[in-house]
């Protein structure tokens, strides 16, 4: 897909949800709202999409056909760190959001989903994946100039 840079998506989004409707309500709201959105039904299928794929954020069904969304949340954090992981689920819980969050859950939502509120988080979760993303690049450049001027002092230059 080309965009121009009026149209560059605001976040790639993978949607993890085993019941088609779901799936396809939130593809197309997340596209209206400029976000470039694949789904998938399975744990399985999001573990070979984001192996395939960079997604910023992965909005993460609670109950799957074939794994928890707190494993896959727990399978796709030690492999895609920096995808921010959103759980979403029609049977909330304390113990479930609490487990989610335990597990690195990035934020909790409850269906019937708020679209409004769902925007609004992931605007949120963007934000926060880009303060992240330039905290590393100022630690990794700090770290880079520091090891310059140590070797500038060594040298005696």
């Amino acid at each position: 897909m080309v965009y121009s840079s009026s149209t560059v998506p605001k976040a790639t989004v993978l949607i993890v949800d085993d019941e088609e409707d779901i799936r396809r309500l939130l593809t197309v709201v997340l596209n209206e709202n400029n976000y470039d959105a694949d789904a998938c039904e399975t744990g399985r299928e999001a573990i070979e999409k984001s192996n395939e794929k960079f997604y910023d954020i992965a909005l993460i069904d609670i109950f799957l056909s074939d794994m928890s969304g707190v494993e896959l949340l727990t399978k796709m954090r030690k492999r895609k760190p920096r995808t921010r992981k959103i759980i979403i689920t029609g049977n909330p819980s304390l113990q479930n959001a609490v487990e989610a969050l335990n597990k690195g859950a990035d934020a909790y939502l409850m269906k019937p989903l708020d679209i409004e509120r769902m925007l609004a988080t992931l605007e949120d979760q963007i934000k926060a994946q880009k303060e992240e993303r330039e905290a590393a690049m100022e630690s990794f450049a700090g770290g880079r100039l520091r090891g310059r001027l140590e070797i500038l002092r060594e040298s005696h230059i």
